[in-house]
């Protein structure tokens, strides 16, 4: 008897809290992952930075909390993806929330999946 192929799991798709609001939506392969991405640098770096309605996303107290997104933040998510041009080596962001400043021909950030250099989103 064969042993068991391993099957590759498929990213699935997450959701970042700050202070119980859904700020942005991003694929991960599991739930630890998520939790990861949510620590790196420049993701708190750029929830310090962007704002909406003139508030920052994030004020670098409150616990970033990263969940399973629900069917409407995976649908957000599926949708700026199909938008975004993304490479392999990237992560795409979903912002959920409107950003100040934010133009309708960038729909979606990218940022490196590893490392702490950010991609510029303008």
């Amino acid at each position: 008897m064969r042993p068991p192929v391993p099957v590759p799991l498929l990213p699935a798709i997450f959701t970042l809290d700050i202070d119980r609001k859904p700020i942005l939506s991003f694929e991960a392969r599991n739930l630890r992952e998520a939790h990861e991405i949510c620590h790196e640098e420049w993701l708190r770096e750029d929830v310090t930075t962007l704002t909406c309605n003139n508030v920052p996303l994030w004020d670098g107290k409150v616990r970033l909390r990263a969940r399973y997104a629900s069917e409407a933040e995976a649908a957000a998510y599926r949708d700026a993806a199909r938008e975004a041009i993304q490479t392999p080596d990237e992560i795409l962001l979903a912002f959920l929330v409107e950003l100040d400043g934010a133009g309708r021909d960038d729909p979606a950030p990218k940022k490196p999946s590893r490392g702490g250099q950010s991609l510029s989103s303008e």
